[in-house]
């Protein structure tokens, strides 16, 4: 991957005075164990989609003879204590070829809040013991979570998830999707892999029943990914990987017309993404694509995640086949306008709508102090800020090897286009219906989690007549590729600039892998953006990149306590 030089930087600092990067610390050094399950349980065990008495319970039994039809009989175990003496039950459950050896059980009757543990066995072979809880149901004073999103084998070792796994402090992960990544070994990081030895398999784009449960095999197969599902229950989205890239209702981009029927693909990659994870199968008359719930805990808070891919979002707008008309701003005005803000232009659809703000309004009701949502894309009004007075030629033609589009990029830079037309930005009738509903029913004060960018983001939420709708934590990625790969030196002025130039983003970091720590509490929700060092080896360094709090202020929330942050972000924040 081309990187530029300080000397061929994207933005000069002298533009934003005295430059200046987040002030790391709380460093600590690990190495990520290569060790993983063999035999009938080598892809080790999994729990989530909890509720206050139940939990999902999933392993894969993986039998001698794969071709085999025959089923047999799998024993789950769970017990409150590790070492199954106490409150112990004993379940026979059935590993079968028709959903590819995987097990998966709800266990109910559990009591809200406890610690379980859970493992299976055939034949004498015992999987490695599984540690979960249920949700809480009485009054709790705090809560802990994890926040990851997108995890592509090819670009590294899963580091940031090895260092989740030691963390017996937190209640659950929360994973915003781009849980794997489709394409094959000369795709998305392909460079890294080769590099790395971490090829994807199969080697192709995957495409069917088979090549998608193997892509989940292969992803499950990683040790820093079966510590934490073995350490934490999980509660999951998806994104557009997990099918095929920039998917919406009715295709994809990464699906082209000699890639089969885009309604069969989308069919059998629901089908081994239910098969694989520990999530609930819909409910009898409901869709597949229906991944869309609310979690409680206890009088503290509701989370409720959301699915923005495949239940009835419309089709992205390609900007490059627009924009050699923008000429002037009254022309980007009347795209976006015309073609982006159109009505028919859905993300959510009426049903799902519904549910959340159902949900969000029924935790109001209730009392509890915080409304979280679990959303796949940046929901924040970002636009590009002006780059064209900072791109040099040099600069264009040492990026353009690596971006083919940077030029139209820069150019159209000048009028304030979303930054990424994928987001919710490219959806503004969409976002502005979603605020409208909430603000209807007294919720203004939303914390929203947001994968999919491989950025840290930390975002105000405002409508377009500039109510304040409450605030947004985007997470980075735990290996793919930040724009620093695009960018190379001029990466921190470009988030500085970015900054700047929205008022509605208050620090954003383009530079880590890593993940969210949130705590939340009754009087505040404090959340660390944890950063690695490196992806490429399995000896690295987590460390803090930044932290803010965020408290009640009147009917809604704001950010306070920012720490970490460099002279110049501290400035902009």
């Amino acid at each position: 991957m081309v990187k530029i030089s300080r000397r061929q930087a994207l933005l000069g600092t002298a533009a934003l005075g005295a430059a200046g990067c987040a002030n790391e610390y709380k460093h600590e050094s690990f190495t990520s164990s290569a060790r993983t399950a063999e035999g009938v349980f080598q892809h080790g065990v999994a729990s989530g989609d909890p509720t206050s008495t139940s939990i999902v319970l999933w392993t894969r039994a993986t039998p001698e003879d794969e071709t085999s039809s025959s089923a047999f009989p799998v024993t789950l175990e769970l017990a409150t204590d590790q070492a199954f003496s106490t409150d112990r039950q004993t379940l026979q459950l059935s590993a079968t070829a028709a959903k590819d050896w995987t097990v998966k059980h709800n266990a109910t009757g559990l009591t809200p809040g406890a610690t379980y543990y859970y493992r299976f066995s055939v034949n004498g072979s015992v999987s490695p013991v599984g540690r979960t809880k249920p949700l809480p149901a009485t009054s709790i004073d705090e809560a802990r979570f994890a926040v990851v999103s997108c995890s592509n084998w090819q670009h590294g070792f899963f580091n940031a998830y090895d260092h989740i796994a030691r963390n017996e402090a937190l209640d659950a992960v929360i994973h915003l999707g781009d849980y794997f990544y489709e394409y094959g070994t000369d795709g998305y990081g392909s460079e890294t892999a080769q590099k790395l030895g971490r090829l994807h398999e199969p080697a192709h784009e995957v495409l069917t029943l088979a090549d998608y449960r193997q892509r989940h095999a292969q992803y499950k197969s990683d040790a820093a990914l079966q510590a934490l599902h073995a350490a934490h229950p999980t509660i999951h989205i998806w994104d557009d990987h997990e099918v095929a890239n920039n998917s919406w209702e009715g295709g994809a981009e990464n699906h082209q017309l000699d890639e089969g029927d885009w309604l069969e693909r989308r069919r059998v990659a629901m089908q081994a993404y239910y098969e694989w994870m520990p999530v609930r199968d819909p409910a009898p008359g409901k869709p597949l694509e229906a991944l869309y719930r609310s979690y409680s805990w206890g009088d503290l808070l509701t989370l409720v995640s959301i699915e923005t891919r495949l239940t009835a979002r419309a089709e992205q707008i390609d900007i490059d086949a627009y924009s050699p008309d923008f000429r002037s701003q009254e022309d980007v005005d009347d795209f976006m306008e015309n073609i982006v803000g159109t009505e028919d232009r859905y993300l959510l659809g009426d049903t799902q709508l519904d549910f959340v703000v159902d949900a969000l309004k029924t935790s109001k009701e209730k009392g509890q102090t915080w409304r979280l949502l679990a959303n796949q894309i940046l929901l924040a009004d970002v636009r590009s800020p002006d780059l064209t007075p900072y791109a040099s030629e040099e600069m264009m033609q040492a990026i353009e090897p690596a971006w083919a589009g940077i030029r139209d990029f820069v150019r159209n830079s000048a009028f304030g286009l979303p930054l990424y037309i994928d987001t919710w930005g490219g959806y503004p009738f969409a976002r502005e219906r979603f605020y409208d509903r909430l603000a209807a029913n007294g919720i203004n004060d939303l914390v929203v989690l947001t994968g999919d960018a491989h950025e840290f983001w930390v975002n105000d939420l405002y409508t377009d007549g500039k109510q304040k709708m409450g605030v947004e934590l985007g997470t980075t990625s735990i290996t793919s590729e930040t724009v620093e790969a695009f960018l190379g030196d001029g990466t921190k002025d470009f988030a500085l600039l970015i900054t700047k130039d929205n008022d509605c983003v208050r620090y954003y970091d383009p530079q880590h892998h890593g993940y969210i720590d949130l705590t939340v509490t009754k009087d505040r929700i404090h959340a660390e953006l944890i950063g690695l060092d490196t992806v490429e080896s399995r000896d690295y360094t987590a460390f803090v990149t930044a932290a803010f709090d965020i408290k009640k202020k009147r009917n809604t929330v704001e950010f306070k306590n920012p720490r970490g942050l460099g002279p110049a972000e501290r400035f902009l924040y």
